[in-house]
């Protein structure tokens, strides 16, 4: 019997798995529900999870409301005013999770100011909030190019900030990162590009090499483009290249740092569905290969449309902290005023120009 054969027959339905939550939060688990669970049953949960995307939301059963922090250091109760820290339960363990992470820069004000943030694994997960509020910051202290001034962050339940050099090196591996213009190497052609990680972390010879990469980038719709230089590519062409080449060393988690920056409505809704299709694809390789970790996305936008159509869930950032974070159906009807005003663009509401 395989691993997820057994994890079905013990869990078949997702709400049962919805139940199992509640009653570890009743045992002791923590404030973030998902964190620090067992194994999840993933079987049937992520096809109802896109069937069910459009159709009457569900809301889940938040979890017990700690104590309200104090707000950082220098700022005011007011400045907090509408950051509830509710954290509606995904049903699985944390993939990433930032605790109580503090960073600033010299003399300036926190970027980061006591954030608490999950990323559910096997989920399409979202950082949402204006800008400046520190999203990208976050990708950089998952992959380790920052540490927190306080706090830690974990992948996998190892701590980055605390990683010998060799054991941070082998831990980068286990990320793909598309960055918002692709950063192709222009001296390369495209086929190098994506090529380029197998090559420098890989004892892979040049058929394989060629096996892999012309997979990934007939899966982004750029076979054809293979001899092209990136300067002969248009800026969504270079974006599914950073994509192909984020995903050739099949990593475990994929961060995608505003992807749709620059694209018109429709390449934007074609990326939206691009990443969707590729998630779908990758667990159930995952399932498959019975890998240890299952795939998680994480998209850094700004786009509404974006999130309404790829997220599975939702964290709502702002001034450093997680203003409200879950499924994205209980975002998407959240009775927060400023997760109302964000989600649906609206010039009315708490956030202002200020």
């Amino acid at each position: 019997m395989t691993e997820y054969e057994s994890r079905d027959e013990q869990e078949t339905t997702e709400q049962e798995t919805v139940e199992q939550g509640r009653a570890s939060e009743a045992d002791g688990g923590d404030a973030n529900g998902a964190r620090g669970g067992g194994a999840m049953p993933w079987e049937g949960q992520d096809r109802e999870r896109r069937e069910d995307r459009d159709s009457a939301s569900r809301v889940s059963v938040v979890d017990e409301e700690q104590p309200r922090p104090a707000p950082p250091p220098g700022a005011d109760e007011d400045e907090y005013k509408w950051h509830t820290y509710r954290v509606y339960p995904s049903g699985r363990p944390d993939a990433v999770e930032f605790i109580d992470c503090y960073k600033r820069f010299g003399r300036g004000p926190h970027i980061l100011a006591g954030l608490n943030m999950g990323l559910p694994e096997g989920m399409v997960s979202m950082i949402l909030g204006p800008s400046g509020t520190g999203k990208s910051v976050c990708i950089k202290h998952m992959v380790g190019l920052l540490y927190p001034d306080q706090g830690d962050v974990l992948v996998h339940g190892e701590s980055v900030p605390n990683m010998a050099d060799d054991d941070l090196f082998e831990m980068r591996k286990k990320f793909g990162l598309l960055f918002q213009d692709g950063a192709l190497f222009g001296s390369m052609n495209l086929f190098d590009n994506v090529a380029f990680p197998l090559r420098q972390h890989t004892e892979k010879g040049e058929d394989e090499i060629e096996e892999i990469v012309m997979r990934r980038l007939t899966e982004v719709g750029l076979a054809d483009a293979r001899t092209k230089m990136p300067n002969e590519l248009s800026g969504g062409m270079r974006k599914r290249a950073g994509f192909a080449r984020a995903l050739v060393l099949e990593p475990d988690i994929v961060l995608f740092d505003e992807p749709d920056s620059g694209l018109d409505p429709v390449r934007t809704a074609l990326l939206g569905e691009l990443i969707l299709e590729i998630h779908r694809d990758a667990m159930e390789d995952a399932k498959e290969k019975q890998r240890q970790h299952l795939p998680t996305f994480c998209v850094i936008t700004h786009d509404i449309l974006t999130a309404r159509r790829v997220a599975d869930y939702i964290n709502v950032l702002w001034k450093g902290r997680i203003v409200e974070a879950g499924p994205s159906e209980d975002m998407l009807n959240s009775d927060n005023p400023f997760i109302r005003q964000f989600l649906s663009g609206e010039s009315e509401g708490p956030l202002s120009m200020d």
